[in-house]
């Protein structure tokens, strides 16, 4: 692939180098000696977690397709030992789960997007008996959408969105409320729609501070094999105001191949992307600085290992990892 002049990979002599560089600020995420590597061949897609306590990470496999009790879709959670790369099976069935997240009191919080036949929710499980509960399974009476991607503030609130993928994909009745970015409060029990005007909400990730929230509109693919390149592939930023109302909506980054998906900011507030050719890194004006190459682009990703600095990535048929100097946010 040719890159724009102001992109050029970390070492220009080698064809397989995973690192572009497109502004020197990328060095700084890179470090002096950043590492790239294939950890293991599987079925990884959605909602990786790193579970720090067993040296783990959980992800959400492909939708696989089952005739038990009728001819429908299924996916596992399962579980990557970084101890000697071998995959097994957490959950055999979740609801068609999708993003997941640790929240402040080490429970594992789940996107279940659910079926025609059962209910939408975000649950929240026990990480070592499994024991799980819903945590909320609608709005004011009416069902979710298919809940994607999750994330939880300083002050335990959960928010989450939830776009109606799970329709397109002929996996979920027509939907019954829009394509929401959702605020819910455990403390109240109260559950607050803070945006509406997304085609379709997605990844999801808070800056350093709590003081601005990125959302990203996978809008671009609708039916599954679709790409519509008129419709939203981009990054929306907001001004979180008084810890639960979203203003000054603007674009912040229009992300191509391929559309956003997952999405992180590492602890300089420096915003992670997937996208069709791998993760994009972005600084706080939106500037694309970097790309850490993958074949077959990434789904989701997260942040993990001892010190928070390694990026584990979901490619579908494979995980990744990057070892950089930037570091992830440590949640709990």
């Amino acid at each position: 692939m040719d890159y724009p002049k102001i992109c050029q990979k970390l070492d220009p002599y080698d064809q397989n180098c995973p690192f572009v560089i497109c502004a020197d600020e990328f060095r700084d995420v890179l470090g002096a000696t950043p590492q790239f590597k294939k950890l293991v061949e599987t079925d990884a897609h959605e909602g990786p977690v790193y579970w720090k306590d067993e040296d783990a990470i959980l992800f959400t496999t492909l939708p696989e397709s089952t005739n038990i009790p009728i001819p429908t879709k299924r996916v596992a959670i399962k579980k990557l030992s970084l101890k000697d790369n071998k995959v097994s099976v957490w959950r055999d069935s979740s609801n068609m789960g999708n993003g997941m997240t640790i929240d402040r009191q080490g429970h594992l919080l789940v996107c279940e997007q659910g079926t025609k036949s059962t209910l939408a929710r975000i649950s929240r499980f026990n990480l070592y008996n499994k024991d799980n509960e819903t945590v909320v399974d609608g709005w004011w009476g009416l069902p979710f959408n298919s809940p994607n991607d999750i994330v939880v503030k300083s002050d335990n609130t959960i928010w989450f969105t939830d776009p109606s993928y799970g329709y397109l994909q002929g996996l979920k009745n027509p939907p019954l409320v829009g394509n929401f970015v959702y605020r819910y409060d455990p403390e109240t029990g109260f559950l607050s729609v803070v945006a509406d005007s997304f085609n379709k909400p997605n990844g999801l990730a808070f800056s350093p501070d709590e003081s601005i929230l990125y959302i990203n509109d996978s809008g671009a693919i609708q039916e599954p094999g679709s790409y519509y390149v008129d419709l939203p592939h981009h990054i929306r930023a907001f001004d979180v105001k008084d810890d639960r109302h979203l203003v000054n909506d603007r674009l912040f980054a229009v992300v191509t191949p391929g559309i956003p998906d997952g999405l992180k900011v590492d602890t300089k507030g420096r915003i992670y992307s997937s996208a069709g050719d791998g993760v994009q890194v972005f600084n706080q004006q939106g500037d694309l600085i970097g790309k850490i190459l993958v074949d077959d682009g990434v789904a989701n990703f997260t942040f993990g290992g001892p010190d928070n600095n390694i990026l584990y990535m979901m490619a579908d048929k494979a995980i990744y990892k990057a070892t950089l100097q930037a570091e992830g946010p440590k949640l709990y």
